[in-house]
């Protein structure tokens, strides 16, 4: 990978600039200088970001940097949950831009954390894809803007193991095999939500015998997972020390992009479609800033510099036509219509998220 990329949980910690408007002229995409109105803080030099990792680099921001001169701070979260945490403890009240993803956008919507947008503010809007608009996480596109998409599978060596996995099942089919050799995500409903297509059921089951049994038979495969891992997994398969693992198709192109050896494969029962967006708090201190962030990143050429750099799919179908065939036709970055239909969304369940939590707890202290 290279260097100037970085890991979808991790974060540089690196000031960069802010940005101004962007508008569209007769020759293509310009930046338009705007004064940020004052914030609470009395900065108008700032934005603070509260971010994922890996949606940023050097040579993006740097790009940002020279456009505007405004500097922004970005910090970063390791999931939905201790984002929504801190931003409900009001410690996101310094943050004028947010990413939460698709689901958690109807949380904090329900929960009225987030601005409603002012479309005429944004630029670019009419360059997203048709499938990204009007959300059911966000009906009318009223509260976010999609950054990037993917899907969640199972990264493997095509090495080491000679039958390729095909499904969810593998790993209790080959768990001898891959004892104390894959690993799971930390993620209760990614973890829940396969395990329960596994048995023919939704990820978003709120059924509490369905969510049963997916307890139950990740149960019987706890003894042979090395650990529940978001991140550390990449080091791990690269090193040798792993030979499957759950992970996101973002972070499968950055081990795979190091060693070809490793392949990524959606489960064909279906796995869970994900989106990342940009929101704005209502607690912004900068939300002309934050306006001018969102018009930034919806630029065709940025949009696409971030695919190629960092690996996420676009929802941008203008930068979509910018980028090489090599990326377009890769299916791990974009899986054909036939693999998505398969796919889900994670979506809240409400206090049976409780149900979840306590299934979770019970497996990981088991």
């Amino acid at each position: 990978m290279k260097s100037l990329v970085l890991k979808r949980r991790k974060f540089l910690k690196t000031a960069v600039a802010a940005t101004s408007g962007i508008i569209l002229s007769s020759c293509g995409w310009t930046l338009a200088q705007v004064r940020p109105a004052a914030t609470e803080k009395g900065n108008t030099n700032k934005l603070y970001i509260y971010t994922w990792s890996g949606y940023t680099n050097n040579e993006l921001l740097n790009q940002f940097t020279e456009r505007t001169g405004i500097e922004a701070v970005a910090n970063v979260f390791d999931s939905n949950e201790a984002m929504l945490a801190k931003v409900q403890a009001g410690g996101g009240a310094d943050y004028s831009i947010i990413y939460p993803s698709d689901y958690m956008v109807r949380q904090m919507i329900e929960l009225g954390l987030l601005r409603e947008l002012d479309r005429d503010r944004i630029s670019g809007l009419n360059n997203l894809m048709p499938k990204f608009k009007n959300p059911e996480y966000d009906p009318g596109d009223r509260h976010s803007v999609p950054v990037s998409w993917g899907t969640t599978g199972l990264i493997y060596n095509s090495k080491k193991l000679q039958t390729p996995p095909e499904d969810w099942n593998y790993l209790w089919q080959n768990k001898d095999l891959l004892s104390k050799r894959m690993t799971l995500m930390d993620d209760v409903r990614e973890v829940m939500g396969a395990t329960l297509r596994s048995l023919g059921y939704s990820y978003n089951s709120t059924n509490p015998e369905e969510v049963r049994q997916a307890y139950e038979k990740l149960r019987e495969l706890k003894p042979a997972i090395a650990s529940f891992t978001t991140d550390a997994w990449k080091e791990q398969i690269l090193a040798g020390d792993l030979l499957i693992a759950m992970g996101y198709s973002a972070d499968a192109m950055e081990v795979i992009e190091e060693n070809p050896d490793l392949k990524y494969v959606i489960p064909r029962s279906g796995t869970s479609l994900w989106t990342d967006t940009m929101v704005i708090p209502k607690s912004a201190p900068n939300p002309e800033a934050g306006y001018a962030w969102i018009n930034f990143m919806l630029e065709p050429s940025v949009a696409a510099l971030v695919t190629e750099t960092l690996n996420f799919a676009t929802a941008n179908n203008t930068a979509l036509k910018q980028l090489p065939e090599k990326i377009t036709k890769n299916n791990t970055l974009f899986p054909p219509e036939s693999v998505l239909e398969r796919a889900e969304r994670i979506t809240p369940v409400g206090k049976f998220s409780e149900v979840y939590e306590n299934y979770w707890t019970r497996l990981r202290s088991s």
